[in-house]
This record gives C-alpha cells, sequence and structure tokens, in this order.
C-alpha cells in the first residue's frame, strides 16, 4: 500500500454549541463536576477555579461518512472523526460542543478508518472542496444527510441530562440555545475578523469568522464555546425581565416580581465574564460584539435593571392616612 500523504492544511472549520441551564436544584460542586464530565476512563476532566469554577471534559470522537452541506448543491463526500467536548461553568451552565477542521482537497478514494483516527478532528473530503459553498451550506443547516455537527452535539448532551446526579429539578425555567459557527481563512495580509454574527429562529445563533490558516482549532472552538454562554446568559435574563409586572405596588405583584428576579441574582449575574478563557490570539474577536450590538453595555443595563427593581420592591409601601369622617 502506498505511504499515507500528509493532509493538507485546514482551509474551514465548523462547530455547533448547545448551551442550557443544568437540570439540577443546586449547582454541582467540582468534585461532582468530574463525575458528570467523566466521558473518558484514560483522561482526566480538566478543572480549574479561577476566575471561576470551570470544568471541561476529555474529547471524544465521532466517526463520520457522508455528504457535506452545501449552498450550491454540490454532493461532496467526506469521512473523517468531529471531536466533541462538554463544559460546565459555575456548577451551573452545561454546553456541548463538537466541531471539526477540512482541508482544501483529499483523496479521490475512501481510506482504511485508521488512517482517520490518528487526524482527530479531521473531516477530508473525497476530491476537492468547494469551500465557500460549504461554509453557507453548514450555516444554513444543509439537507437531512448531510455533515451535521450539530447532531453530534446534541447527542452528547442527550447523555448528558440523563446522568443520575441530576434531580431534573432546575432553579428557574429557561430555553437552550444553539451557536453554529464557520471559520475561513484570512486574507493575505488580514488579520482575524468576525464578519458575521446572527440571532436566527429556533433559539439558533450563527457565527462566520475570518482567521489566520494557523489557527489553534482548541483555542477557536473554546472562543465559540465563550461567544455561546454569553449569548446565552444575555438572552436568559433578556426573558426573565420580558412579561414581569414591572411597577405594580400590591403585595402579591411585588411577590411575584422578586420570585422571577431572584434566580438571576442567585446564579446568573456573577457568570459575566467575557474572553476570560479565550487565548490572547483570538481575544480580538469579541471586540466587535462589544462595540455593536455591544453585549457588555446592554448585560450591565439589565443587571441595573434587576437590581433597581429589587430595591424598590423592598422598600415598604408608604401608608395613606386617612381623614377621620366628621
Amino acid at each position: 500500500m502506498a505511504p499515507r500523504q500528509s493532509t493538507p492544511p485546514a482551509v474551514l472549520a465548523c462547530g455547533e454549541i448547545r448551551t442550557c441551564l443544568l437540570p439540577a436544584r443546586q449547582a454541582l460542586d467540582i468534585r461532582s463536576a468530574a463525575q458528570l464530565l467523566g466521558l473518558r476512563a484514560d483522561e482526566r476532566v480538566l478543572l480549574s477555579e479561577r476566575p471561576g469554577l470551570y470544568a471541561r471534559s476529555p474529547d471524544t470522537l465521532t466517526g463520520v461518512d457522508c455528504p457535506l452541506p452545501s449552498a450550491n448543491g454540490a454532493r461532496i463526500r467526506a469521512v473523517g472523526t468531529v471531536t466533541a467536548h462538554a463544559a460546565l461553568t459555575e456548577g451551573r451552565v452545561l454546553q456541548t460542543s463538537a466541531h471539526c477542521r477540512l482541508p482544501a482537497a483529499g483523496p479521490d478514494q475512501r481510506r482504511p478508518w485508521g488512517e482517520y483516527l490518528v487526524r482527530p478532528g479531521v473531516v477530508e473530503p473525497l476530491g476537492r472542496l468547494p469551500r465557500d459553498a460549504v461554509a453557507e451550506g453548514v450555516l444554513g443547516g444543509g439537507r437531512h444527510g448531510d455533515l451535521d455537527v450539530g447532531l453530534v452535539a446534541d447527542g452528547l448532551l442527550t447523555r448528558l441530562l440523563r446522568h443520575p446526579l441530576l434531580d431534573q429539578r432546575p432553579p428557574f425555567r429557561s430555553r437552550p440555545t444553539r451557536l453554529r459557527w464557520v471559520a475561513l481563512p484570512a486574507e493575505p495580509g488580514e488579520g482575524l475578523s468576525l464578519e458575521r454574527f446572527t440571532l436566527a429562529e429556533d433559539e439558533l445563533r450563527t457565527v462566520r469568522l475570518r482567521i489566520p490558516e494557523d489557527t489553534d482549532g482548541a483555542g477557536l472552538a473554546a472562543l465559540c464555546d465563550d461567544l455561546a454562554l454569553h449569548d446565552w446568559l444575555l438572552t436568559t435574563v433578556v426573558r426573565m425581565l420580558d412579561g414581569i409586572r414591572l411597577g405594580a405596588s400590591g403585595a402579591e405583584d411585588t411577590g411575584a416580581v422578586v420570585r422571577a428576579l431572584r434566580p438571576a441574582v442567585d446564579h446568573l449575574l456573577h457568570l459575566w465574564m467575557p474572553g476570560a478563557r479565550v487565548t490572547r490570539e483570538l481575544a480580538p474577536l469579541w471586540d466587535p460584539l462589544e462595540e455593536r450590538p455591544g453585549f457588555t453595555r446592554q448585560w450591565q443595563a439589565l443587571v441595573q435593571r434587576i437590581r433597581d427593581q429589587l430595591t424598590l420592591h423592598a422598600i415598604p409601601a408608604p401608608h395613606r392616612e386617612v381623614e377621620p369622617a366628621p
């Protein structure tokens, strides 16, 4: 058999992240987090207590052999492995993430599985890769049977949510979100850029990035995990405030407002740390979101609004003096 040729550099990376509230009444401590995320017996869970409690599972691999999604309808078969992991922030917010890298071209025929397994997280096309069409196809979701890294992330999430550590009694109601991303090489002479961040229907967000060709794949996945985490926090707190009868003065109304807003204070407000776990090289990709629409500005406004409402409802209502009847 002819020797295996080296895989060309990746010209496209893509991934999808699921983010949700952990369905447990109490946040998990560091040991329980390690137990939840122990996906492999041969590798330990990564644990960190600075700048906040964080646990990350070892990577797992899922083999794929299927067509690639394509915006122009091209049917390009690809074979390889998708990398996935899970993370838990402050014992409260659970994320599962799956991603892969694709080179510009691959062999004309399928190789033995062993040759794909030695390149984890690489999915090779059979033939040349129509890069731009596949990038848009990934963001658009593709057709049934196409490569869908979101299914890998979703399968891992389903597995974790069935863990016996979880009592299925979350402290408040929330919705999960999905963040789907693609990253293409930056043009010669240009650096990092976030070309597009879109809020789509069905809790879906899409992100299109430009990065230097030598960008570390794990660091890129960590950046997208961070974007997904903070988008979920912002979305969840906005929904907490939506529909509350702010300004109501009755005792029942006051109690309802406090009950609705207190979970934000207890479980979410201290989690806002954009870029805390992003490499220095990729940190500038946060800047466009801080400039417009202004993630942190909106978060700070929401936090101040919650605190103002809790303060107002903690002040006893003034008693009116009633004039005695003549």
